[in-house]
C-alpha cells in the first residue's frame, strides 16, 4: 500500500545497469529506496551503502516495496517478474523484456489479473533528444530512418547478441516513430551476432537500416531520420540534434574551372539535457502513483522482441550458412 503519496522501493539484480537504478532511486525526492538483493552478497552489500538501504533476501524485499526495478540476467525475467506481480508489486523490467515471448505474454496478462503495473526498461524512450525529435517529425513525412549502435567488448559475460543488448533499443524507437507493422526483415550478422546489420520495410513504405555491434572499437548511438524534407541527426550520447533542410547543390565556374558546391541550413534546436534513466524511473513511479499506462508497456517490450528475435535468427542462419565452392 502506498501511504501518503511516497512509495517504496527496490532493486533486484545490482549490475551493470541494477546499481544505477538504486542510485537514481536514492536520489529522487518522491520515492523511498527500501533494499537491494543480488546474487553476489558483496556487490549488493556495496550498492545498498552507497544508497542508504539495506541487502534484503528477494521474498522479503518484495514484501517491503510498492514497485521494482528487474536488473536480473534475462533468463531470470520472467520468474522474478512473475513472484512480484503475484504479489502486487509494479515492475519495471530491463530489456529484453523476457527470453521466450509466451512468458512476456503471461505476465501481462497476469499484471492485468492483479492490476499492477509493468514498464519494459526501453531506456531511450526517454532520452530528451527522442522527445526532441517528436516536437519536430511529422511522421507521416518520413522516408528512411538508420541507426548506428556500435560498442567495444565487454570485460565481462554477455549472453545476449548484439540484436538483444543493443539493436533492440532502436526497433523500440522505430517502432514509436514510424507507428506501423514491419512487412520485411533482412540480416547479416558475424562474430556469433555480436555484429548485425539488418534492413526492415515498414507496411507505410518506410525503410529502415540499424547496426548493432558489440566489437567497435569506439561508442557510437546514432541515428538519422530522412524525411520529404529534411535529414534530421541524432545523437544519443550527446543528447542533440542536427537538422539539415533546404539544400542546394549547384555547379559554379572558378578561375576557368567547373567546381561542385554544396549550401544548405541547419538547423539545431535546443535539447534540455537529462539523464534518460532518472526520466524513466520518475515516469515508472508516477503510472505506479497514478495508475496511468507506462510509457513502454509490455505489448512494446513484446514488439520490439519479436524483431529483434526474428532478425537474431536470419543473422545467424546467414553467419552459419558453409560457403559456396568456386567450382560448382
Amino acid at each position: 500500500m502506498i501511504e501518503n503519496g511516497r512509495p517504496k522501493a527496490g532493486v533486484i539484480g545490482v549490475g551493470s545497469m541494477g546499481q544505477h537504478h538504486a542510485r537514481v532511486y536514492a536520489e529522487l525526492a518522491d520515492i523511498d529506496l527500501v533494499g537491494v538483493c543480488d546474487a553476489d552478497a558483496d556487490r549488493a552489500a556495496s550498492v545498498a551503502e552507497r544508497n542508504d538501504a539495506r541487502v534484503l533476501s528477494r521474498d522479503a524485499l518484495v514484501e517491503a516495496v510498492d514497485l521494482v526495478s528487474i536488473a536480473v540476467p534475462t533468463t531470470y525475467h520472467y520468474e522474478v517478474a512473475r513472484e512480484c506481480i503475484e504479489r502486487g508489486v509494479a515492475v519495471l523490467v530491463e530489456k529484453p523484456f523476457v527470453a521466450d515471448r509466451e512468458d512476456g505474454v503471461r505476465l501481462a496478462s497476469l499484471a492485468a489479473e492483479y492490476g499492477v503495473r509493468v514498464q519494459v526498461g526501453h531506456i531511450e524512450r526517454f532520452n530528451p533528444a527522442v522527445d526532441a525529435v517528436r516536437d519536430v517529425l511529422d511522421a507521416g513525412d518520413v522516408v528512411a530512418v538508420d541507426a548506428q549502435r556500435l560498442s567495444p567488448p565487454l570485460d565481462r559475460a554477455m549472453d545476449d547478441s548484439a540484436a538483444f543488448d543493443l539493436m533492440i533499443h532502436d526497433i523500440d524507437i522505430l517502432f514509436s516513430l514510424v507507428g506501423d507493422d514491419v512487412a520485411s526483415i533482412n540480416a547479416l550478422g558475424t562474430r556469433e551476432n555480436r555484429y548485425i546489420d539488418a534492413q526492415l520495410g515498414f507496411e507505410n513504405g518506410v525503410v529502415a537500416s540499424l547496426t548493432a555491434s558489440r566489437v567497435t572499437q569506439e561508442k557510437v548511438r546514432e541515428f538519422s531520420i530522412t524525411t520529404d524534407d529534411a535529414w534530421i541527426v541524432v545523437d544519443y550520447l550527446d543528447q542533440s540534434i542536427e537538422i539539415h533542410r533546404h539544400s542546394l547543390p549547384e555547379y559554379i565556374e572558378q578561375q576557368g574551372e567547373l567546381r561542385y558546391r554544396h549550401e544548405g541550413i541547419v538547423e539545431r534546436p535546443i535539447v534540455e539535457s537529462a539523464e534518460p534513466l532518472q526520466r524513466e524511473l520518475s515516469s515508472f513511479i508516477d503510472c505506479v502513483t497514478t495508475g496511468r499506462e507506462p510509457v513502454v508497456t509490455a505489448a512494446d517490450g513484446l514488439r520490439a522482441l519479436d524483431v529483434a528475435k526474428r532478425i537474431d535468427d536470419l543473422a545467424a542462419t546467414v553467419a552459419s550458412a558453409p560457403e559456396p565452392n568456386p567450382s560448382l
